[in-house]
């Protein structure tokens, strides 16, 4: 790249999908695709590339990456009419919040040739990494946002330096926005100072598609997301055989990846499972939409979540939900959780989500709202009215009523 790019807006992100990693990040796209129209929008996704190595092996790897990173970096296009460049940030293992995030504002003033992000607007996704690489780089005149999402941001506060530097980050960015509570009370808490600057906005799901036909029995079984303990897919298992030796044509689809996979496979073929099961592996975010309009039921029985996007996405889809109160799926389906799905508490074993699939079957029967908790759903995180909610804070611009009645209405 020879010249600093220009554009109205830009999105400095750590994650966003890509082909090694189709998952990664499709909440950022979603709201890009959601704000980019109308605007002139850059996205620069600064990719962590991990590797072990020494300090004098890491000091001549960044040295050489940095020189060569403006001569490599093309635009190309993606959703909205927005552009992206694709930014790698070679990391060591091991390394503390604040250091990644010194390499990220590090690689992309490399890559920008010194020079600043030439945008009005720079909106950043998760304080550390990305807010402050954001701010370092940003115009002097420019407004920075940040929107904060991250399920591992205690472990951030609770290393001094990077909770000094989020204390910088939220004195001199322009606002925060938190998806729910799971994020905004911990920053509230730790900085009450700034109590002021942490707003909710929610991340956008888009409602623009359903399903051919509408659900009729819960009988194909999905999860979405990382095969990871945090995700609470053992229990999952553990839940769907007790349910399938009582209706033995249950299906599971497993859509992501992670190291759970093999002890899923395992204990699968232990309780006679494996013809039951399915794991497609990870696959781009309109797969998952795909998928989730092609089976009945999304169980989600994570054991934390700052959002619950996926959640949001099945009611999205027409398929009822069951999933844990682990933070963010009860806020986002607040006032219609019964017409939604099913809640159920965080446990340790499977009886509890077993109990609730049952509960919630039975209901499905005797009939359920699905069609009002979509609509209610739309309201709250469709594309147009999270788009609105970014311009009004990024421009200044009046936002119609009923979108600002919403706004209140959600925090």
């Amino acid at each position: 790249m020879t010249a600093p790019f220009r554009s109205r807006v830009a999105i400095v992100t750590p994650w966003y999908p890509s082909t090694q990693r189709p998952f990664l990040g499709a909440f950022v796209k979603a709201m890009v695709e959601a704000t980019a129209p109308g605007e002139d929008m850059t996205v620069l996704h600064c990719d962590e590339w991990a590797g072990r190595f020494g300090p004098a092996e890491e000091a001549e790897i960044l040295r050489a990456h940095h020189a060569l990173l403006p001569r490599t970096l093309r635009p190309r296009p993606t959703v909205g009419g927005a552009a992206l460049l694709h930014l790698p940030v070679p990391l060591a293992v091991g390394l503390s919040y604040a250091t990644i995030a010194r390499r990220h504002e590090e690689t992309l003033r490399a890559a920008l040739g010194g020079r600043p992000i030439d945008s009005e607007v720079v909106h950043a996704h998760v304080g550390l990494p990305g807010g402050w690489a954001a701010l370092r780089n940003a115009r002097p005149d420019a407004r920075v946002f940040v929107t904060e999402h991250a399920t591992f941001l205690d472990a951030v506060l609770e290393q001094p330096e990077a909770r000094a530097m989020y204390d910088e980050l939220l004195r001199r960015c322009a606002g925060v926005f938190a998806v729910g509570g799971a994020v905004r009370d911990p920053l509230v808490a730790a900085f009450p100072e700034h109590a002021d600057k942490v707003r909710f906005i929610p991340n956008p799901v888009s409602f623009a598609t359903t399903r051919d036909t509408p659900v009729t029995e819960l009988r194909r079984w999905l999860f979405v997301g990382g095969l990871i303990p945090r995700k609470g897919v053992l229990r999952l298992l553990e839940a769907f055989a007790l349910c399938r030796a009582e209706d033995p044509s249950l299906t599971l689809t497993f859509v992501g990846e992670g190291p759970l996979q093999g002890r899923l496979t395992e204990r699968a073929a232990e309780l006679g499972l494996s013809e039951a099961l399915r794991f497609t592996g990870a696959v781009p975010p309109e797969t998952a939409l795909r998928l989730m309009r092609e089976h009945d039921v999304l169980v989600h029985p994570s054991q934390f979540e700052t959002f619950g996007m996926t959640v949001v996405e099945a009611s999205a889809a027409g398929m009822p939900v069951l999933v844990t109160r682990c933070g963010g799926p009860e806020e986002s389906l607040a006032g219609i959780e019964d017409a939604a799905g099913e809640l159920v508490d965080v446990a340790d074993d499977g009886e509890s989500l077993a109990a609730g699939y049952r509960r919630l079957r039975d209901r499905f029967t005797a009939g359920m709202a699905l069609d009002r908790a979509r609509r209610e759903l739309a309201d709250r995180y469709g594309y147009e009215a999270v788009a609105l909610a970014h311009q009004r804070a990024w421009f200044g611009e009046t936002v119609p009523a009923a979108t600002a009645d919403q706004e209140r209405a959600d925090g």
